[in-house]
């Protein structure tokens, strides 16, 4: 996550020495793409967690949530 929080501050920076806007766009989307890597690596831990012990659980409906949550998320992160 050090990497997320050091993209943020260049960014900080940038806008506070009014850097070329172009390039404080590309830093933002250097943000945009740590924060989908931190995403995919939280929703990897989730899914060998908290989905797989659902799954492997006796209650039907703690597995219904599980996969309506990553149902939303699918179709969250499809329309954006």
């Amino acid at each position: 996550m050090n990497y997320l929080s050091g993209h943020l501050e260049g960014v900080k920076k940038m806008v506070k020495d009014d850097k070329y806007c172009i390039d404080i766009i590309k830093q933002n989307e250097a943000v945009v793409a740590a924060i989908k890597k931190l995403n995919q690596i939280i929703l990897e831990n989730h899914l060998n967690t908290c989905v797989t012990e659902a799954i492997k659980g006796k209650s039907q409906k703690e597995r219904k949530n599980k996969i309506k949550e990553l149902l939303t998320i699918y179709k969250n992160s499809d329309n954006k």
